[in-house]
């Protein structure tokens, strides 16, 4: 490993003398660092239940996981069925993904395969498609429009940000969370979705008939086209039927090439000029003049409709409190902590929190800045040392490296800690680490749970470490009572 001392002086050296060349000694680990490519059936770890839904390659079959209970969807992929490209698509949107972390996108939580199948397992939304809520409703009123298209937008723009493009945004690849009328939606189906240079034009054509933008048909296109996305998307919701439209696929497309919007549809008469003005930045034609994704979450339509919502001023303050006062002093300590908030806290936990995180948010690019942690804890906390606060939450969350806080590290601070640190979900999460059940966790299991497929250059000698600092009777193993009491230091 590049040092010529024991195993057992490693462990108990300083981190910066134990490191060895090309290994990480001192790892900090992210919600994305739980997703990879687990060893084992998944039959050992998921019953399957219904089909929720069918494809070309496989199915989308509702699973529960047998050691939580927590419901989850899986995608389910017949390898025979797929080329060698389209097998690099399913593996790059699980890349892609599971690099994502926004409140508006799927997360994935891990992948299995066998030599007949992909599984891609995900979070389970049990809302349906906002293209049936579409249908159901026939179309929405500017307010709810205006909900539903904020979401969209914040997370079009984390994706730009991100320098992902989608390139296949509709109404069926957008889910709702719940069956709550104010639903969080998520967007999926990165399977099209690709990283790209600012510098240089894409040429590829994907999309659908009515969403596609004309740049893309041209096969001479930037990340613009899911703002055209959007603009078609937001035309919908507020009439019920699509700007472009045409008797055959190729018919849409010519409209689409001609790009002529027209609002002289009984179904605007009610509708605000604001709104109008606003869908046709977004379906402007020539894309340098076309409005960012950035730039349409600041558009005036959204002050007129969502403006005047309460602002709930005491939760704020709470969960600015929880994320001033959090602090992990011990490695396995920290990343139970983030495995709790990834795989084991409710949806309806995690969405209390959200509205917080917009509050802070200025900029709508799904992530914190220093300078708006600062803002956050000058106007709601009224704290005297607010650069020094946000310096010390960037220091303790910021497990990514990315400058920023991520919303699963604002969830991981913020979320109610006595609620979390519950004795059964404790025993939960000891029962997942414990793979081979005999009532403790070693080395060999906080790696495959921490690091999957060793998907990242690991010193051994970290998770002998980890061990190390919880192992209280130096048996060199951890029991349940020892990380319940771990944790249950995190909670005081």
């Amino acid at each position: 490993m590049g040092c010529n001392v024991s195993r057992e002086e490693r462990v108990n050296m300083p981190p910066q003398l134990r490191k060895g060349k090309g290994f990480e000694t001192d790892v900090k680990v992210s919600a994305s660092d739980f997703v990879g490519t687990r060893k084992g059936k998944i039959s050992d770890f998921y019953s399957f239940g219904k089909t929720l839904g069918t494809g070309a390659y496989g199915v989308v079959k509702k699973a529960t996981h047998k050691k939580t209970g927590l419901t989850r969807a899986v995608k389910v992929l017949k390898k025979a069925f797929l080329s060698q490209e389209e097998q690099e698509k399913v593996m790059n949107e699980v890349e892609v993904l599971r690099n994502l972390d926004h409140p508006n996108i799927m997360k994935v939580i891990e992948t299995y395969e066998d030599k007949k199948y992909y599984f891609i397992v995900t979070e389970f939304y049990e809302g349906g498609e906002l293209f049936d809520k579409i249908v159901q409703s026939q179309h929405f009123t500017e307010k709810d429009a205006a909900k539903t298209m904020k979401q969209i937008l914040s997370a079009v723009n984390y994706c730009h940000k991100n320098k992902i493009v989608h390139r296949d945004l509709k109404p069926e690849n957008i889910l709702l969370e719940s069956k709550k009328a104010d639903s969080i939606i998520k967007i999926i189906d990165f399977g099209t979705s690709v990283a790209y240079n600012p510098d240089k034009k894409l040429n590829q054509k994907f999309g659908t008939p009515y969403y596609i933008a004309p740049e893309v048909l041209k096969k001479r296109y930037d990340e613009k086209c899911d703002v055209w996305s959007c603009g078609v998307i937001m035309y919908i919701l507020l009439c019920g039927f699509p700007p472009f439209n045409g008797k055959t696929d190729n018919e849409i497309l010519q409209s689409v090439l001609k790009g002529q919007v027209s609002y002289k549809h009984a179904e605007f008469d009610t509708v605000s000029k604001e709104a109008k003005k606003f869908i046709s930045r977004l379906l402007e034609y020539n894309t340098e003049n076309r409005i960012s994704a950035e730039n349409a979450l600041n558009d005036p339509w959204f002050t007129k409709m969502l403006g005047n919502e309460k602002v709930d001023t005491t939760l704020n303050r709470n969960v600015l409190t929880n994320l001033k006062t959090f602090r992990a002093d011990q490695k396995l300590q920290e990343a139970t902590w983030v495995f709790l908030v990834t795989y084991l806290a409710s949806q309806e936990e995690k969405s209390e929190l959200l509205k917080t995180f917009q509050m802070l948010d200025a900029n709508g690019d799904g992530k914190l800045t220093r300078e708006e942690i600062i803002d956050g804890f000058q106007r709601i906390l009224e704290s005297e040392n607010p650069e020094e606060d946000a310096d010390a939450i960037l220091r303790q969350l910021d497990n990514n490296n990315s400058g920023t806080i991520d919303y699963t590290e604002f969830v991981v601070a913020t979320i109610n800690r006595k609620t979390l640190l519950s004795k059964e979900r404790l025993e939960t999460a000891f029962k997942i680490f414990d793979q081979d059940g005999n009532g403790y966790l070693t080395a060999d299991e906080l790696r495959e749970i921490f690091n999957p497929g060793n998907s990242k250059n690991v010193d051994d000698d970290v998770w002998t470490q980890w061990i190390h600092e919880v192992d209280d009777n130096s048996d060199g193993r951890i029991s349940l009572s020892e990380f319940k009491a771990m944790m249950m230091r995190l909670g005081k």
